[in-house]
């Protein structure tokens, strides 16, 4: 017997540059499975509503992005260790009738690093992080539990990264973003979480020159998939992950929760979504 249609979303603002219906359209053909995944644009004064009708409108659960992560958190009925140290959730399912929250960022985040540089943390040096923002957290939470012990927050705006390594703890500092070159020279990671570097943006200016030659250089933008951080350690000799792996990682405990299939991230699915940002910049 087929299972009952299912029905889950992505919701934002705005939302219509969103990857995430291509991404589970994809694994709900592939795995035969009777649901939908629709992107719906909410506006930040209607989310609470939005929220507080999920449950009799039919849907199973759902993502949840820029600017309702926060929002998110505080609507839902349950949510994990890590969801209440970041704050912020772009998860949900519903169990039991409860509204339940996570925080898919973090898998996605390691899983990306995990698949493209193994063993990436088992130096577990200094990390430097650029960026200050909600992204920025779910990347500090990572790299606190796989066991970081300095990790440098450095951001345009101190107070921001200085609110940020208070709230996760000792093993983070903050610092200003004019002082991030003499931050790299025993640095083993930097993550870059801001949307510098994206088409459209102005460019990150870091002297990457400065890292150790194992270094590995990260970059949550995905949009062009070669930044020109990513370019810039490329051409410096330096291992680099792009972001895009971390989009589609993020996806897989949502779809589990939602439709009870684990789906793999393949390379098939990477060229399908290579290839819609390919044919979008045209």
């Amino acid at each position: 017997m087929a299972n009952p249609w299912k029905k889950a979303f992505v919701c934002g603002h705005p939302i219509a540059h969103s990857r995430s219906p291509l991404i589970h359209g994809y694994w709900l053909a592939q795995h035969g499975i009777e649901g939908s995944y629709e992107a719906i644009d909410v506006d930040p004064s209607h989310f609470d509503a939005f929220a507080a009708d999920l449950y009799e409108s039919g849907f199973v659960g759902g993502n949840v992005t820029l600017p309702h992560k926060e929002a998110a958190y505080r609507a839902a009925d349950q949510s994990d260790d890590a969801s209440r140290e970041i704050g912020a959730v772009n998860t949900l399912w519903f169990e039991d009738g409860l509204l339940c929250a996570t925080n898919t960022d973090v898998h996605g985040f390691v899983a990306n690093l995990d698949e493209h540089a193994p063993g990436w943390s088992d130096g577990r040096g200094a990390a430097v992080v650029l960026g200050a923002g909600g992204a920025a957290r779910a990347v500090l939470y990572a790299l606190k539990a796989k066991g970081f012990g300095d990790i440098r927050i450095v951001n345009r705006t101190l107070e921001r990264a200085q609110a940020l390594a208070s709230r996760f703890g000792s093993s983070f500092t903050a610092h200003p973003m004019a002082a991030v070159d003499s931050l790299l020279s025993d640095c083993s990671l930097v993550v870059n979480t801001t949307a510098l570097g994206m088409h459209g943006r102005d460019s990150l200016d870091v002297d990457l020159d400065r890292l150790p030659d194992h270094a590995l250089v990260t970059d949550i933008v995905y949009v062009p998939l070669e930044t020109p951080l990513l370019a810039s350690a490329r051409r410096r000799g330096l291992n680099t992950v792009d972001g895009l792996g971390m989009l589609l990682h993020q996806a897989v405990p949502g779809f589990e929760k939602w439709f009870g299939i684990r789906p793999h991230v393949t390379p098939e699915l990477r060229a399908l979504i290579v290839a819609d940002m390919e044919a979008k910049r045209g």
